[in-house]
């Protein structure tokens, strides 16, 4: 079975809020097995418009990923994170 992978692009207007988004999200995170591999951190622009964090995160398949997104936990925690940053997220099926 092929994993699956957030990619979320993120401009964060209000870290302190922000800093409320990361803890209400993990449970959901927990639930369905995330592994962050990028999480904020040093990146290059290379083509288009960069935002300032860059995320990505794998699952154990694609279902969870998207389970994940539309669980009650992390539907509170999306809540949050649009009131405070702007983002373009996406979930991708692993080869």
């Amino acid at each position: 079975m092929a994993k699956g992978y957030w990619i979320a692009r993120v401009d964060v207007r209000d870290p302190e809020r922000y800093k409320d988004y990361v803890a209400a999200a993990k449970p959901a995170f927990e639930r369905y097995g995330a592994i962050f591999l990028a999480r904020g951190g040093a990146f290059t622009p290379l083509e288009g418009q960069a935002r300032g964090r860059n995320v990505v995160i794998e699952f154990p398949s694609l279902q969870h990923a998207v389970d994940c997104y539309n669980s009650p936990e992390y539907q509170i925690a999306a809540k949050i994170r649009q009131e405070v940053a702007d983002a373009e997220m996406l979930v991708v099926e692993g080869v």
